[in-house]
């Protein structure tokens, strides 16, 4: 899904990082201490911007080499715990988007 190694822990202190795996899209996020961050979740087909914040899970973490090991777990595990409605979103994406 993710390697730690695209997301430094120094650089998510400076710039957000998003990406998507099979329907599930992820945003990381420095919070305004730069001491931890926060990690969202939510379904395609849109940006986190655009995606309304019911649809959106998140947890944060320390900003640590473990805290990103940690994050990276989490991801893990809403991927396999929401695995179905994440294939729904991506197999319906195209759907979605012309609807609008």
């Amino acid at each position: 899904m993710i390697d730690k190694k695209l997301i430094p822990v120094g650089g998510l202190k400076k710039e957000p990082f998003s990406g998507g795996h099979h329907g599930m899209r992820y945003f990381f996020r420095s919070d305004e201490s730069k001491e931890t961050f926060s990690v969202f979740v939510y379904p395609e087909p849109w940006s986190f911007e655009h995606t309304e914040d019911e649809k959106k899970c998140s947890a944060s973490f320390p900003m640590s080499e473990e805290g990103m090991d940690a994050a990276i777990a989490w991801l893990f595990e809403m991927y396999e715990s929401k695995k179905e409605s994440w294939t729904a979103a991506e197999k319906n994406r195209m759907h979605i988007v012309n609807a609008k």
